[in-house]
């Protein structure tokens, strides 16, 4: 292949069959099961990188069923989210994120900067109770529970919260180990259905694990569990800081 085929043909590796496609990546029936509780803020604030700052001392502790999104297929997620300000602003940052499907973590790592690693999330429907769970390997390290539709909320209200801007920290190494990318991105989720959201008790438990270490922000105090129906648009990100500068 000539050098100015490969330029014009490269998207994303392996270059002639690339892991992913190219976006826009729409989700239908995305649906979101969110545990949010406190946590030791010393902890939280070691994780969170400036110029973010942590918006008090909760994690919202995700489980996330993918059936339907353009490219990446039917997967699962599961990770830990922390409300955040950005230059006084409301957001949120991904602190860790485990799913089940290589496309969408070769995809989210490259484009954006999704902190994703290879795992076995669930979230199931188990008699009158909303269950997500979390392996790694034979090692249980997350379970969420939740009364099942218990009481319905706000749809606008749950816009609004989706709408926030979310922020990502992008670290690629050069080929000599040091990094080559290091930046804090930004995205938003674009075109946004909400297509149910209801409220109930919820129950989280998590577990030591040397290398997907959740409970490294322990739960002090569960504060809600909301369960959400979606169809939106993973929208592009832009980046605000550079580390590297």
């Amino acid at each position: 292949m000539k050098a100015d085929a490969v330029a014009r043909q490269a998207f994303a590796m392996p270059l002639t069959n690339p892991a992913y496609a190219p976006g826009p990546y729409r989700f239908v029936n995305r649906e979101f099961f969110v545990v949010t509780y406190r946590t030791d803020p010393e902890a939280l604030r070691a994780m969170v990188p400036e110029p973010l700052m942590p918006a008090g001392d909760q994690v919202q502790f995700e489980f996330i069923r993918m059936p339907d999104s353009t490219g990446f297929g039917n997967y699962t997620e599961s990770g830990q989210v922390v409300p955040v300000t950005y230059k006084g602003k409301p957001g949120t940052y991904q602190i860790a994120m485990y799913l089940d499907d290589e496309a969408p973590i070769a995809g989210g790592r490259e484009i954006w900067g999704f902190p994703k690693k290879l795992a076995k999330p669930t979230l199931t429907v188990v008699a009158d109770t909303l269950l997500g769970t979390l392996d790694d390997g034979p090692v249980r390290i997350a379970t969420g529970t939740m009364g099942y539709k218990y009481r319905t909320l706000d749809h606008n209200k749950i816009l609004e919260s989706l709408r926030r801007p979310n922020y990502l920290l992008k670290i690629i190494p050069d080929v000599d180990c040091t990094p080559r990318i290091c930046e804090l991105v930004t995205y938003n989720l674009e075109d946004l259905v909400v297509k149910g959201a209801w409220a109930g008790p919820a129950a989280l438990e998590l577990h030591s694990h040397a290398l997907a270490p959740v409970a490294d922000l322990p739960v002090l105090e569960v504060v809600s569990g909301i369960h959400v129906v979606t169809d939106l648009t993973l929208g592009l990100g832009r980046v605000v800081h550079n580390y590297l500068v």
